[in-house]
């Protein structure tokens, strides 16, 4: 009796016969034939009309070329102008534009504590610069050139040392204060001394961001 027995095979072929004889019926009433197939996806059908993905750059400098193509083309006067607006948002103190050991309200509290105090490391800069012009007043006058070298470094080496001993106090202050206002942020010792001495070391001036507060103005807690 196996032969009166329908197997999977004839079962597919009468499936496809009824699917075929629909879509004539459907093709017949002026409706759309059926796709049969899921529709793509936008991004595989965007690929597909791109073209293949290109290869990953294999050097920096590919890189830096391929992101210079693919940046929309502006006039001198469009950079320019794009240049100075990200430097005054920069120097305002925006987020989204200084860098990443500038960034967020811990760093900007300790930058208000830094500038409202005067302090021996503002002199880290001209201290520099008068070593630098006793080399050249040495070359130029070797007698007196010398004398005033060593009076220079033995100034510089006593600055130094007052720098260092005012760096780690004042950012082991700086620490005590943010870790008052900011309880729940983790804010290391070491990382903050040395932030408190870059920023401090620095003319008033040419800090970036600008400073926010004045000498001698009290940061609140």
């Amino acid at each position: 009796m196996r032969f009166l027995r329908r197997n999977s095979a004839d079962d597919a072929a009468a499936q496809d016969e009824a699917v075929d004889i629909a879509t004539e019926s459907d093709l017949a009433k002026g409706q759309t034939a059926r796709k049969g197939r899921p529709t793509p996806k936008r991004i595989e059908a965007e690929g597909r009309r791109r073209g293949p993905v290109p290869p990953p750059p294999r050097t920096q400098r590919e890189a830096m070329k391929r992101n210079r193509d693919l940046r929309p083309k502006l006039t001198r006067e469009e950079r320019g102008k794009a240049q100075n607006e990200r430097r005054e948002r920069m120097m305002a103190g925006d987020d989204a534009y200084l860098m990443p050991k500038d960034r967020g309200p811990v760093k900007a509290f300790v930058r208000d504590v830094i500038d409202s105090r005067r302090n021996f490391m503002g002199l880290f800069m001209p201290m520099a610069i008068l070593v630098l012009v006793s080399y050249f007043a040495q070359v130029a006058v070797p007698a007196m050139g010398l004398v005033l070298q060593e009076y220079v470094m033995l100034a510089c080496l006593v600055f130094l040392l007052a720098m260092v001993v005012e760096a780690i106090m004042l950012g082991r202050l700086a620490t005590r204060l943010a870790r008052t206002k900011f309880p729940k942020e983790t804010i290391g010792t070491a990382s903050m001394v040395w932030y408190t001495f870059t920023r401090a070391s620095q003319v008033r001036r040419l800090r970036v961001p600008r400073p926010r507060v004045r000498p001698g103005e009290t940061v609140s807690v």
